[in-house]
């Protein structure tokens, strides 16, 4: 008898250690006493141009002849531009474009046919159209170029305890953490939301964020809004993987099988006194 009790002790033990605190799993909290009143976004979420980034650069103007001088460029290891577009096609305005994709140079630099160099790297897609815009204009190839700019290979890695890890393309420039998780399915019931790590390249260096899902001061963090190249890691919750080993699985039903045999034997005794 003091075998069985003791086993169905250990049965008790495994079911409550299997109980979750919500406080462990509920996102945001202490959202209630920060949200009671209107909070100014404070955080940076438009992605600054960085060396290696893909750009599509749009330029667009009323005659279409100035535009060839991007006629027969071509993209050559990590400066030249390639072209995506035809070589011309109407504008919202009336006028002509023309559409090419360009790499930054690891030293920060674009490379525009019969215009030269400018300098992008830490600018916005928006700074860098006026600068480009700019450098056209010095260099009296295009009168009143109009230039967009996009960033063509934005991307988070997400590793870890996400349902659905992945690399995922963002599809615009402001996007937070919640966002990119929410394209990989949310985390996974094993992971520790407590422990998600952020990885982010600043000015040549790696810099590392902490970030809590349970708690709404998340909203603050400088890695709320993610950037281009950032790496998420989730750490699993490692009392959750022994819950979901073989052994502990097969622990956890015998376990639970010989306090059922062990109260049915108490119950016989009882009986028959």
């Amino acid at each position: 008898m003091k075998k069985l009790s003791l086993l169905a002790c250990m049965a008790l033990t495994i079911a409550l250690c299997s109980c979750v605190s919500n406080k462990k799993i509920i996102y945001f909290q202490g959202a209630d006493e920060m949200f009671q009143e209107e909070r100014e976004i404070t955080q940076r979420y438009e992605m600054h141009i960085k060396p290696a980034d893909q750009l599509l650069i749009k330029v667009t103007c009323e005659d279409p002849t100035l535009l060839d001088v991007f006629s027969n460029d071509v993209l050559i290891g990590g400066g030249g531009g390639s072209r995506m577009t035809s070589s011309s096609m109407s504008s919202a305005s009336g006028g002509m474009s023309n559409a090419y994709g360009y790499t930054v140079t690891n030293e920060g630099f674009v490379r525009l046919p019969g215009v030269g160099t400018v300098k992008v790297s830490g600018l916005t897609c928006e700074e860098c159209a006026k600068a480009i815009e700019a450098q056209i204009v010095n260099v009296q190839k295009i009168k009143n170029p109009q230039v967009t700019v996009r960033l063509l290979n934005a991307r988070v890695t997400v590793l870890g305890a996400a349902k659905a890890p992945k690399v995922v393309n963002l599809t615009s420039e402001r996007n937070s953490v919640l966002d990119v998780l929410s394209q990989c399915a949310d985390v996974a019931d094993a992971s520790l939301r407590q422990k998600v790590t952020l990885i982010r390249e600043e000015n040549g260096m790696r810099k590392k964020y902490d970030l809590d899902l349970t708690q709404a001061d998340i909203f603050d963090s400088p890695a709320f809004y993610v950037q281009q190249n950032d790496m998420i890691y989730i750490q699993p919750n490692k009392a959750q993987n022994v819950r979901s080993s073989a052994f502990t699985t097969f622990l956890s039903a015998g376990a639970s099988i010989i306090s059922v045999i062990s109260s049915i034997v108490a119950l016989g005794i009882a009986l028959t006194k």
